[in-house]
């Protein structure tokens, strides 16, 4: 019930078992909960360090439970200023990135300078994207935005997918969450995952990219406008900056076979419907959201309809107030 605050079984069991058995030692609770006292001892120093066990003031050198209105608000404050500290690095990532592949857009097409390949031209882009997968060793790290992928992006992957994924290579793939709701790029996403691929999904996530033995990235050279082409690089400080934009974006991501399903209650929101009022409330237009989102203009406006009814709110200004209170944003 609170794993998702860092409490696993045996430690939200000794958590509960101190809050209605106050004076219990470690024999006590392990005799009551079916555990060593290693295991016990384990858990008291963990609660320890989250703040829900304090030293007694009525008994020295006894441990009282903190009271969960208290210590379960403090660790969500705790991972709420993580979040926000992870999402500050994430922007910081995005900035640099943006602005090193800026200075490449200047190549002339299809040649190399600098470490650096301005590839232009669908049949470019793939050929160069065969080489690297043919010579991948290890991992290939790739971040796929804009929901449904097109049915030739998927045949052009496989081929490349099945060579790496017998050869033992890791793949690693992040989707938006909206390609769940596309036939075709669920289909590719289940199929890469039962291979033995990693799949995630998150909301909103940074530019396409891909990252090949963490030694060379492919990335656009600008994601509005594709005609300038796509970068390939093994610069060290852009694949660096690459990489950790990756892992931010990983972490935070959602196993494929996780359940999407919306949480029970009514005061419970998706992380999907969280960020569209972020957008939204940042003052994104529909349409732009939609893009960012990986999803259509249509489905934006049903789901932040069926999100103002939820609120009672009347307009959406109202709805970014009550979100607000409830904690939403």
């Amino acid at each position: 019930m609170l794993e998702a605050l860092g409490l696993d079984r045996s430690l939200e069991s000794v958590y509960r078992a101190l809050l209605i058995h106050e004076d219990d030692g470690v024999a006590e609770l392990a005799a009551r909960l079916a555990l060593t006292g290693t295991e016990v001892r384990e858990c008291l120093d963990r609660l320890v360090d989250l703040e829900l066990l304090q030293p007694s003031r009525d008994a020295p050198g006894m441990l009282r439970a903190v009271s969960p209105d208290v210590g379960l608000e403090i660790i969500v404050r705790r991972q709420e200023a993580e979040l926000v500290r992870r999402q500050e690095e994430l922007a910081r990532s995005r900035e640099a990135v943006a602005r090193t592949v800026a200075e490449f857009a200047t190549l002339r097409p299809n040649t190399r300078e600098d470490g650096a390949e301005r590839l232009v031209g669908l049949d470019a882009i793939q050929r160069r994207l065969e080489c690297l997968a043919k010579d991948l060793r290890e991992e290939c790290r790739a971040i796929e935005p804009g929901g449904a992928q097109s049915q030739a992006s998927l045949d052009a992957s496989r081929p490349l997918d099945e060579q790496a994924l017998s050869r033992g290579v890791q793949l690693l793939t992040v989707y938006q969450d909206s390609a769940r709701n596309d036939p075709a790029t669920f289909a590719y996403a289940r199929w890469l995952s039962e291979q033995g691929g990693q799949v995630r999904t998150s909301p909103v996530l940074p530019p396409r990219m891909l990252i090949f033995d963490r030694r060379t990235a492919v990335v656009p050279i600008d994601p509005a406008n594709t005609r300038l082409g796509a970068l390939c690089t093994s610069a060290p400080g852009i694949v660096a900056s690459l990489l950790a934009l990756f892992d931010q974006t990983w972490e935070s991501a959602v196993p494929l076979g996780a359940d999407r399903r919306r949480p029970a209650g009514e005061e419970e929101v998706t992380a999907a419907e969280r960020e569209l009022l972020k957008l939204l409330a940042s003052g994104m237009t529909d349409e732009a959201a939609g893009k960012r989102l990986g999803v259509s203009l249509r489905t934006v406006r049903r789901q932040m309809a069926a999100l103002m009814e939820r609120l009672h709110a009347s307009s959406r200004f109202e709805a970014g107030l009550k979100a607000a209170q409830r904690r939403w944003l």
